[in-house]
């Protein structure tokens, strides 16, 4: 059994082994026959692409051959085109050569003709010259002047004619300036009020109240502000009260009335009760204590200057001066002045000194009555003057002091003298004694480095200075051109109130003495 099991094995194996060979025989001649129809597929194909390359080659060469011949006819083309164009440029060259030919030829013609008229100027110029110097030497010889002192007198009468027509230039000049100043004086003299309001203000309108603590601002501004607010509409007065230590500013335009809320005040924080009440009733006492300080003053003004039968009313304006200033200086002390100044000046003139010291104590009357009435302080003066039966010469004296109208009397002069004299007196208005005597120094230093100048002299307290010249070296016509030029220069390097009248002398003499 065993041997038939065996037996079936080998035979199985070897059935196998004969069908594995049988198997690779058969893929075997398989393989070879796909093998040789995909050489003979390769071999069509290579065949194919032989063919179709060698057809592309023709069309690539014919197509080559088609775009060699275009490009050659092209080149061809440009070339006749690039012979044609050299052409052209060869004959354009060869006509400018002609023309410049030509030119060159016609310049050699034109420098020989210029030689030759080069020679005849210069032979023309030595005779000009010549001729030139013989009448020259006859000029001479006729004039009795060489050349050099001909060209000299020349030269000082057109300096001559220069300065006089100068002269009237300038004076043309200030005349149309004079016409235009008006209008012009207006528009400086309102910007110079607007650049200047506040500063003046602050100088002019406020008073300042010392506290004896920064606790006593709270009793008078009192509960709700009760205390401060009874204070302003009593008095008209405006209190600031701000971060300044140990003090309270009064601001109003009415000098009574801030020296009554001043007095008040003063009065309130000594007493130490402030309260609404008692306000009205220190108001009121301080009220009549500044009228009746008024009155002492405008009697003690009076009784000072001796002028007799004065108008109560005028008495009481002039008390009221005592409390106005102008430009810082007081204005009832500046009445005194030009009083006693007229009467005296009076007095050397031979007019009435009592008159004149009458129309200079009330020439600025009205200036107690602009805080409260429209117009300028010479009108309101005048009205007052003429409502309580003042003369005419004190009327006339009051409306001309400050040249608003011509002044036709004597005393109208003095009292417009004597108000220039009180206001430019130095420290008169808020200037330094030295820096007064500086501009006068200054003024005449100026005055003094220009040539021709003999003499200078600062008058009116700085308001004119007065110049000497030299009558040989500054003629009439000069005298206009060195006045400008002097005041131009005081105008650059000085600085001054107002204005500086430059008055220049010239003064010729002739002495001779009889034997």
């Amino acid at each position: 059994m065993e041997a038939y099991l065996i037996g079936g094995a080998i035979g199985a194996v070897v059935f196998a082994v004969i069908g594995f060979v049988s198997g690779i025989t058969y893929r075997k001649k398989k393989a070879e026959g796909i093998l040789g129809s995909a050489e003979k597929q390769a071999t069509q194909m290579l065949n194919e692409a032989v063919k179709n390359a060698e057809a592309k080659k023709k069309e690539i060469l014919v197509e080559a051959k088609d775009e060699i011949f275009q490009m050659r006819n092209e080149t061809e083309k440009e070339l006749r085109e690039r012979r044609k164009e050299v052409q052209r440029s060869e004959s354009r060259l060869q006509q400018k050569e002609e023309t410049l030919d030509k030119k060159l030829d016609n310049m050699e013609q034109k420098e020989e003709r210029l030689s030759k008229r080069e020679k005849e100027v210069e032979a023309r110029f030595a005779e000009a010259e010549e001729i030139k110097k013989r009448q020259f030497d006859m000029l001479e010889r006729i004039s009795g002047y060489t050349k050099e002192q001909a060209k000299e007198y020349l030269l000082k009468n057109l300096e001559e004619e220069l300065d006089h027509d100068k002269a009237v230039k300038i004076l043309e000049f200030e005349q149309r300036t004079k016409d235009e100043a008006e209008t012009r004086a207006r528009e400086i003299v309102s910007q110079a009020i607007q650049r200047c309001a506040a500063d003046h203000s602050s100088e002019c309108t406020v008073s300042v109240v010392p506290l004896p603590s920064d606790e006593m601002k709270g009793r008078i501004i009192g509960r709700e502000g009760r205390n401060i607010r009874t204070l302003e509409t009593v008095t008209g007065v405006d209190l600031i009260i701000d971060d300044t230590p140990e003090a309270i500013t009064l601001s109003s335009f009415d000098p009574i009335r801030r020296e009554v809320a001043r007095l008040t005040l003063e009065k309130l924080i000594s007493d130490g009760r402030i309260h609404p009440a008692r306000i009205e009733e220190t108001v009121d006492k301080c009220r009549k204590e500044v009228d009746k300080v008024i009155k002492q003053e405008g009697e003690k003004a009076v009784l000072d200057t001796g002028i007799r039968s004065l108008h109560p009313e005028l008495v009481k304006l002039l008390g009221k001066l005592h409390y106005r200033t102008s430009y810082g200086q007081n204005v009832l002390n500046h009445s005194l002045e030009v009083s006693y100044i007229s009467g005296l000046l009076a007095s050397e003139l031979g007019e009435d000194p009592v008159l004149a010291r009458r129309a200079g104590l009330l020439h600025d009357i009205g200036k107690a009555l602009d805080h409260e009435m429209e117009g300028s302080h010479i009108m309101l003066g005048v009205e007052a003057a003429k409502k309580y039966k003042e003369g005419e010469a004190v009327v006339h004296a009051i409306h001309a002091h400050h040249g608003d109208v011509e002044a036709k009397t004597v005393i109208a002069c003095i009292v417009q003298a004597a108000d220039a004299i009180s206001a430019a007196r130095p420290g008169a208005r808020r200037e330094n004694i030295e820096s007064y005597i500086k501009r006068l120094e200054k003024l005449e230093e100026i005055a003094n480095s220009f040539e021709g100048v003999d003499g200078s002299f600062a008058i009116q307290a700085g308001r004119e200075v007065r110049i000497i010249v030299k009558p040989e070296v500054i003629s009439d016509d000069k005298m206009v051109i060195v006045a400008r030029e002097i005041a131009k220069k005081i105008e650059d390097e000085l600085d001054y109130p107002g204005q500086v009248k430059v008055n220049l002398i010239r003064e010729s003499r002739a002495v001779d003495y009889a034997k």
